[in-house]
Parts: structure tokens; C-alpha cells; sequence
């Protein structure tokens, strides 16, 4: 299976997860189950790093968007890194590119998390 996540605390409140290879039904549940812990360990700053995805599908929206959900209620917030113009679209089509700040590097994600 072509399925990679790894994470990274910049700080109490930021951590990054960086997604490779596929994200689909049969991965997506193993990036919900870190999300979730870490949103439950107190982190309220997420980025999640696609650039290194191939692939995502509507499960890997719905982990997403179930991220933003539990992160809103105590002002936190998501953002994405995405370089793959297929991913990216994806984002497009389905609006969510309005739900989530996408940036091509993991820098100006932080930045952008920082600056809230």
C-alpha cells in the first residue's frame, strides 16, 4: 500500500501532519485516528502537508472537514499545503478550497496559522 503519514510539533499549540501517497477509504481512517488525538491533546493549529500525496478521495474531505469542526469550536484552525494540481482542483471543484487556505508551502501555512 502506497501510504505514508508522519507528524511534526512546531509548538504547544501547531503541529503539522504530512500525508504521502495514497489517502483513501482504506487510509483515511489511520489520519482521522492521529488528527483526533492530536486536537484532543490540546493542539488548536493543524496544517496538514499534502505535498507529498498522490492521491485523495471524499474520505479524506470528510476527515477534513471533520477536523475544521472540532477545531472551530475552541477558535483553532486547519490549513492546507497542497503543490498537485489534481489535488488542488479537487478542493476547487467541491468548494472546500473556500473551507480550508491552501498554500504551496508548508512555511507560508504556519505563517498563515501564526498570523490568526
Amino acid at each position: 500500500m502506497n501510504f505514508r503519514i508522519s507528524d511534526e510539533e512546531i509548538d504547544a499549540d501547531t503541529q503539522v501532519i504530512e500525508l504521502g501517497g495514497e489517502i483513501d477509504l482504506y487510509t483515511a481512517p489511520e489520519f482521522k485516528e492521529r488528527m483526533v488525538e492530536l486536537i484532543e491533546a490540546g493542539k488548536s493549529r493543524i496544517v496538514v502537508d499534502l505535498s507529498a500525496a498522490t492521491f485523495i478521495d471524499s474520505t479524506t474531505l470528510g476527515v477534513l472537514v471533520g477536523g475544521v469542526k472540532r477545531l472551530r469550536p475552541t477558535g483553532g484552525s486547519l490549513a492546507l499545503v497542497c503543490t498537485d494540481q489534481n489535488i488542488t482542483k479537487i478542493f476547487e471543484i467541491t468548494g472546500l478550497d473556500r473551507v480550508f487556505p491552501i498554500h504551496a508551502s508548508r512555511d507560508d501555512a504556519l505563517s498563515s496559522l501564526a498570523a490568526q
